[in-house]
C-alpha cells in the first residue's frame, strides 16, 4: 500500500516478541504498545529517516482477537465473529530520526460478519487465507463476501490506515 501511494520504503523487521493481548483491557493501549515496541526496536538502527511501525488486532467481547494458532483456532475465531459486529484496531507510530519526534495514534474500523454456514466456513478455511491474520481473515476489497465495513477505513482493515497516515505525514512536512 505504501509503494502504491508513492512512498519509498525499506522493510526492517523489528523481531520483537509481541504480547498476546492478555492483561490488556483496552484495544487502543494494546495496539499502541505493540506498534511502539516495534518502532523502538528499529529506530536505533536508523541515523536519519522516518520509522513507520503498526500493529492491527481484532477486538470482540473485551478481548483481543489474535492470529489463529492452527485451523481449529481459526474455526473458533471465525465462528465467534459469524453473524456479529466487531472492531479492528490499528496502532501506528511515526518516529522521526535523529530528533526522535514521535507521533502515535490508533484507528478503529467496525465490521459486520454475516452468518456463515458450516460449508462456507469449511471452504474458507481450506483457502488458508486465515493464516497469520488477526481475526483469521484478510479483507482486500470493498465487496468482501463475508465482511462489511460498518464504520471506518477499508485501508485500516487491509493493514494500514492510509488516510490518517497521509495526514500525519503532512503534519511532519512529508507530502504524499
Amino acid at each position: 500500500m505504501l509503494e502504491q501511494a508513492g512512498i519509498a520504503v525499506e522493510v526492517m523487521p523489528s523481531s520483537i516478541d509481541e504480547p498476546t493481548g492478555q492483561g490488556f483491557t483496552d484495544p487502543r493501549h494494546y495496539v499502541m504498545t505493540v506498534a511502539w515496541l516495534k518502532a523502538a526496536a528499529v529506530a536505533p538502527r536508523i541515523d536519519f529517516g522516518l520509522v513507520l511501525a503498526a500493529d492491527t488486532v481484532g477486538w470482540l467481547d473485551g478481548q483481543v482477537i489474535g492470529k489463529p494458532t492452527d485451523v481449529d483456532d481459526a474455526r473458533r475465531i471465525i465462528t465467534s465473529l459469524s453473524g456479529r459486529e466487531h472492531e479492528l484496531w490499528t496502532g501506528v507510530v511515526l518516529w522521526n530520526r535523529p530528533d526522535d519526534v514521535q507521533i502515535v495514534w490508533q484507528e478503529c474500523t467496525r465490521l459486520a460478519c454475516r452468518k456463515l454456514s458450516n460449508q462456507e466456513l469449511d471452504d474458507y478455511l481450506a483457502t488458508d487465507q486465515w493464516i497469520g491474520r488477526s481475526g483469521a481473515y484478510a479483507i482486500q476489497v470493498d465487496s468482501d463476501p463475508f465482511l462489511r465495513i460498518v464504520e471506518g477505513s477499508l485501508t485500516n482493515v487491509i493493514g494500514l490506515p492510509m488516510e490518517s497516515l497521509r495526514r500525519q505525514l503532512a503534519s511532519l512536512g512529508f507530502f504524499v
